[in-house]
């Protein structure tokens, strides 16, 4: 993105600071039923009273969920008061389309975005895939920023004890966060160039990262020493998703291209209660990669809050549910 200086861009450099300790966020995607938004109207209302640092909302191939991910985020913003953070794919956009998808966000309140790449559209090979205008989620990081300068480029402040001085701010911070892959990149050639695009993400302008599935603490403790050993400082966030049935890491490991954890598949077939096997998974996952200096943990819900926040309660992110003689 020729043109766009993200030296001076105002980014949230404090997006996961705490005093009270590490934090938890959640994912939520765009319901495609009458029945699901119903589910998610109740969910919703669960994960927000948690007090969760953000709630991310995916956003489908193509923009094919635009105008639905776009209601949840405003509902978030008008409706509560935790942060919406709002998945923007740069696949198969031109350059205009993109800035003024940014600009929808920033009206409807938006200051923080996950700047992916993105995936084909079902049926569309790798090799058929349209890019766009955007070569990498670098390229769509440096448009957010450039986006944001272009509409609050700076505002003015009264100076005390200067009657009629002003002297000028930049505008809203912005976080805009990235994927990392502790396990690889499916379409990386080595461990060394997924760092390399790491470091290159953070170096236009991106200040959060959040990693895609994994199944063991190593795995990410490990990358994370990688990454910083590469240069990368911004912090990286841990994705967890309790995995609540053989049948749905089946399914999550067609989606993700991830080995198959095979203690997790052994405990789940063992198992006459398999949603309590993947929240005790989820959340002894959670506590190890906490106790190695995760800043927080962020959650994949699949667009319910009884294991979700199961998996707090058990880490102690939340207090326990009190039970009623």
């Amino acid at each position: 993105m020729a043109g766009h200086e993200i030296g001076d861009a105002p980014v949230d450099s404090d997006a996961l600071a705490s005093p009270s300790g590490p934090s938890f966020s959640f994912e939520l995607y765009p319901p495609r039923s009458a029945a699901a938004e119903e589910a998610l109207e109740v969910a919703l209302a669960e994960l927000v009273a948690s007090g969760p640092e953000f709630i991310s909302v995916t956003y489908g191939a193509n923009g094919s969920t635009r105008g639905v991910s776009l209601g949840l985020l405003r509902h978030l913003v008008q409706n509560t008061t935790v942060a919406p953070m709002a998945h923007f794919t740069a696949v198969g956009s031109s350059f205009a389309e993109a800035s003024q998808l940014v600009r929808e966000f920033l009206d409807a309140g938006v200051t923080r975005f996950l700047a992916l790449r993105g995936d084909p559209p079902d049926g569309v090979s790798e090799a058929d895939l349209v890019l766009g205008d955007f070569g990498s989620a670098s390229e769509l990081v440096q448009l957010i920023h450039g986006v944001q300068a272009e509409r609050e480029p700076f505002v003015t402040h009264p100076m005390p004890g200067f009657p009629g001085g002003t002297r000028l701010r930049s505008g809203r911070k912005v976080t805009i966060a990235v994927a990392a892959f502790p396990n690889g990149h499916p379409r990386s050639r080595s461990r060394s160039q997924d760092l390399d695009t790491l470091v290159a993400k953070e170096a236009a302008g991106a200040n959060l990262a959040i990693t895609q599935l994994f199944f063991e603490p190593d795995v990410y403790l490990d990358f994370v020493d990688a990454a910083r050993s590469a240069g990368v400082t911004m912090p990286i966030l841990p994705g967890i998703m309790p995995v609540l049935s053989e049948k749905r890491l089946h399914r999550i490991l067609e989606l993700t291209g991830e080995a198959m954890p095979q203690r997790l598949l052994r405990d789940l077939r063992a198992s006459d209660d398999q949603a309590a096997v993947g929240v005790a998974h989820a959340a002894q996952l959670a506590r190890e990669i906490l106790a190695g200096g995760a800043p927080g943990i962020h959650l994949y819900t699949f667009n319910r809050s009884d294991a979700p926040l199961a998996v707090l309660r058990e880490v102690g992110l939340l207090a326990p549910l009190e039970i009623s003689a």
